[in-house]
């Protein structure tokens, strides 16, 4: 008898089943007779004949008997019974042996004819209506109708069906035949359903594909007709149109351009009616309009450029040859170089304006970011676009003002960053001025990388005290010292005095301001170390000025005498040095963030328990300067140790509404108490700074130029300084230096000496 092995087929008793004769050839070794008997074997898994060992074949097969042998190249094979298969052997040739026998069904189940009927009718209906919508509807129906059992359906159906070799094999195991009718009818019904799901979700899918297919064929034709459009008339093109062709050739870099291309993207899918359409515009407006294309380095003629620098401002040689070495290095490498540079004084030096100076010098465009009061770190970095009302921060924002990619950013008052709970822009800074890292600046808004290396920054300030440590390390200081009268005068006559005609319309024979008005305007009507005030007086003059000229006068001069009527104000009150000294009183020198001044420490002692008080909003620097110096005056003077227990110390700076503080005051404090205990006055024509040591050494102070100028401008004659500071006197104005007289002291004792007042402990004053 043959064996015939056959996989994923399922075999029902008493139904038919075709199977192609070449694969019938494959199976069975050999061709196939009318009337031969043949046992039916299921595999476990897909296996040529050649491959089939004894474990592939399930222990439940099918007899059968082969009915025909079509010319159609077709094997008609009738089932009989189940039959159990034992004793496999793999013959040589490849055939297979079997011992089979019959496998009943479980006895005494019959199934209700009529249900039965009802059964298959129900399942044809099934199977007509899922045909129905097909082209073999009509054939499929007649086919259909022949079936005399739900087994025959299923054989029919065999080799459509879904299921799996272990599933069919359930259903030939089944010894209850009503059992295997159920399970039968429930396979096609589950089949029947998963190919009804499959044809809709294939016909979604479809229904999607042509949607999108319409879709984008619109969009192309949208976009033909519009760039049609557009070239007929380029004074109307399209916001996308624009973007498009702005986006093609301006130098983004990779990531800016997928951006850009991923946003106007979004641009085009939401329309102009989109709550989201005004910040996508702004956004590709923005990038679109930014210089990203590095500029080509240009040779600059440092005597041109030295020629500008002194064209616009006068004095500040030490700045001018700092800023003339890094044009002379950026022109050597090709490229921008050098340190930031951190421009640090009062207010009115020139801080800012020489940053345009600097632009002109160098042929590149200028720009301002005022930093004073920011306190938002989205301020520098940008805002995200996730936020309404997002934009760029300053840093980028100045950039695209200013159209170049290399332009000379100020960033004023470096010196006034406030933290907040929205961050620290002093931080967000960090970046933007490290040369090794600002060469990809991530602006939140723009949320991609952008070269800031070719950028020259220079910062401005008034003072170092509150820039933190990390961000000043990033910047070279250059300070700017207060000018003097001369410099003053000739500044305003350069620079001043031209501006302020031009502004008032006044024409330059229309207006004179005689030198000594001149030269009493800047002693007496300001005071600062720079020349704003002396530019608002000026600008004062000149309305007045144009009121007459307006009014009928031919010619206006500004005599000396006039002024308190045409400034309307009184002199300023300026510290001079009071003619007469007393015990106890010494003019002493301090700075200030508009320039150098003096002031008096006075003392006085009073009957007490030896109690020290120290008034005059003094900060906690003076206040350890005033506990050392009463230490050195106890060591100094030993005999005077039990008058100063017996007596209160009161010491006073006036101006008591004004703080001050800084480490200068050490040896004009210690020569005060000295001056008290010994009753020897000094005259106020002597002046001091310097800071001392408990062991009486006088150490080296800052600010010493603007200084030594408030002394000449008091009327100081001897100013007494720290001889570690004489290096410094090579950036004070030569005039300045002709008017003092100026002693350097390297210790406290020094100066006592000097003004004549007796130290009574000789280890003290022989440690010279």
């Amino acid at each position: 008898m043959t064996v015939l092995p056959l996989y994923n087929v399922m075999l029902i008793p008493e139904t038919n089943l075709y199977i192609q004769t070449e694969a019938y050839k494959n199976m069975a070794g050999k061709d196939p007779e009318v009337q031969e008997r043949l046992i039916l074997a299921a595999l476990k898994e897909p296996k040529k004949r050649s491959e089939i060992a004894e474990d592939d074949i399930y222990p439940i097969g099918v007899s059968a008997i082969i009915t025909e042998v079509n010319e159609n190249g077709y094997v008609a094979i009738r089932t009989k019974k189940r039959a159990d298969i034992s004793d496999i052997t793999i013959l040589a040739d490849h055939t297979i042996s079997v011992n089979a026998t019959r496998r009943d069904d479980t006895p005494g189940e019959e199934i209700n004819p009529d249900e039965e009927r009802a059964r298959l009718d129900k399942l044809k209906q099934a199977l007509v209506s899922y045909f129905s919508g097909s082209q073999w509807a009509n054939m499929g129906r007649g086919y259909i109708a022949q079936f005399s059992s739900i087994a025959e359906i299923a054989a029919a159906m065999s080799p459509w069906l879904f299921n799996s070799a272990e599933d069919r094999y359930k259903v030939l195991e089944e010894d209850s035949k009503a059992r295997r009718t159920e399970l039968l009818e429930k396979m096609i019904y589950e089949n029947i359903e998963m190919s009804n799901i499959g044809q809709e979700a294939a016909n979604a899918q479809e229904a999607d594909y042509q949607k999108i297919y319409r879709e984008s064929a619109l969009k192309k034709q949208i976009d033909y007709l519009q760039k049609e459009l557009d070239d007929m008339h380029p004074e109307n093109v399209s916001d996308i149109r624009k973007f498009e062709i702005a986006l093609k050739d301006n130098g983004m870099n990779e990531d800016a351009k997928k951006e850009a291309d991923k946003v106007l993207s979004r641009l085009k899918q939401e329309g102009k009616n989109s709550p989201e359409y005004g910040m996508l515009y702004d956004y590709l407006d923005f990038v679109t309009t930014l210089s990203w294309k590095k500029e080509e380095p240009k040779e600059i003629d440092l005597k041109e450029a030295r020629a500008v620098l002194d064209e616009d401002h006068y004095g500040l040689k030490k700045v001018k040859d700092r800023i003339i070495q890094q044009i002379a290095v950026m022109n050597l490498k090709k490229q921008q170089a050098g340190s930031i540079l951190l421009f640090v004084g009062a207010p009115g030096t020139g801080k800012t304006s020489i940053g345009k100076s600097i632009a002109r010098a160098l042929g590149r465009k200028y720009v301002r970011v005022a930093l004073g009061g920011v306190r938002d770190e989205a301020e520098i970095r940008g805002h995200r676009r996730t936020y309404i009302g997002a934009m760029p921060g300053r840093i980028m924002d100045g950039i695209h003002k200013s159209g170049v990619s290399n332009p000379v950013m100020v960033l004023d008052e470096i010196d006034k960053l406030s933290e907040s709970y929205n961050g620290d822009p002093a931080s967000a800074l960090l970046e933007v001025l490290d040369p090794e890292q600002n060469n990809s600046f991530t602006d939140h808004y723009m949320n991609v990388p952008y070269d800031l290396s070719d950028v020259l920054f220079i910062c401005t300030a008034n003072t170092l005290d509150t820039i933190p440590a990390p961000l000043l390390n990033r910047m070279e200081v250059i300070e700017f010292q207060g000018y003097t009268p001369i410099e003053k005068e000739h500044i305003a006559k350069d620079h001043l005095i031209p501006k302020a005609y031009d502004k008032a319309g006044i024409p330059k024979d229309k207006l004179d301001i005689d030198d000594d008005a001149l030269d009493t305007i800047i002693s007496d009507y300001t005071m600062e170390g720079g020349v704003r005030g002396l530019k608002k007086r000026i600008d004062t003059l000149c309305r007045i000025a144009a009121v007459k000229l307006e009014t009928g006068e031919d010619h206006v001069t500004v005599h000396k005498d006039e002024l308190r009527d045409y400034l309307d104000m009184h002199p300023l009150h300026r510290d001079k040095v009071k003619k007469e000294g007393k015990p106890g009183i010494i003019t002493g020198l301090a700075w200030t963030q508009v320039g150098g001044t003096i002031l008096y420490i006075e003392s006085l002692m009073t009957k007490g328990t030896g109690k020290l008080t120290i008034t005059g909003q003094l900060g906690d620097v003076m206040k350890e300067s005033a506990t050392i110096a009463l230490s050195l005056v106890k060591a100094m003077y030993p005999c005077k140790i039990k008058l100063l227990e017996k007596s209160d110390i009161h010491i006073h700076v006036p101006d008591g509404s004004t703080p001050k503080d800084g480490p200068s005051a050490g040896i004009t404090l210690t020569t005060a108490l000295s001056s008290l205990v010994t009753g020897t006055a000094v005259t106020p024509e002597v002046a001091m700074t310097g800071e001392v040591s408990l062991n009486g050494s006088v150490n080296a102070i800052g600010g010493l130029p603007e200084k030594l100028m408030a002394a000449q401008r008091a009327g100081v004659k001897h100013v007494f300084i720290p001889e570690e500071n004489m290096d410094d006197l090579r950036d004070v104005a030569d005039e300045v230096k002709e008017a003092l007289e100026i002693t350097p002291v390297k210790k406290v004792t020094d100066v006592l000496d000097a003004l004549n007042i007796p130290v009574e402990n000789p280890s003290m004053q022989n440690n010279k």
